[in-house]
């Protein structure tokens, strides 16, 4: 089995637990008072409590649209994204990039938009129109 695992930072337990199991569906793993682990779509991530957060840089210039680096998130299926979509929108989660669609009417195009869960990560979701074209040039 091969899955993708991230470590990253969080200011807290409590409002981590809400935000990945609450909004993103995700189901915890081992935790301590310290650090929580998440199934995320079929990857593990670990979440450690930290008081020490970089300075985003919104360097990433993505079609036309400047995104937060660094950013981490899922490819979904449509379906699965408008579900999120309406999720964040049925509880006022604010879009660092509104949902949109981009490279429309290209190779790659994409429904994409960004959040930040509620220590200050960007999460990006995404969800190709042709899943065959996620890694087209």
């Amino acid at each position: 089995m091969n899955i993708f695992h991230y470590a990253f930072k969080v200011k807290d337990i409590t409002s981590t637990r809400k935000f990945y199991i609450d909004f993103l569906g995700c189901t915890e793993g081992r935790s301590t008072e310290n650090w929580i682990d998440f199934d995320f779509y079929g990857h593990q991530l670990s979440g450690h409590v930290s008081e020490n957060f970089p300075k985003l840089d919104y360097c990433g210039k993505v079609d036309g649209v400047n995104v937060p680096i660094p950013h981490f998130g899922c490819v979904l299926t449509i379906s699965q994204f408008e579900t999120l979509q309406q999720t964040f929108e049925e509880n006022n989660i604010e879009f660092v990039v509104k949902p949109q669609i981009r490279y429309a009417g290209q190779v790659g195009e994409q429904r994409t938009m960004f959040v930040f869960d509620f220590s200050g990560n960007p999460l990006e979701f995404k969800a190709f129109s042709n899943a065959n074209e996620v890694f087209a040039k």
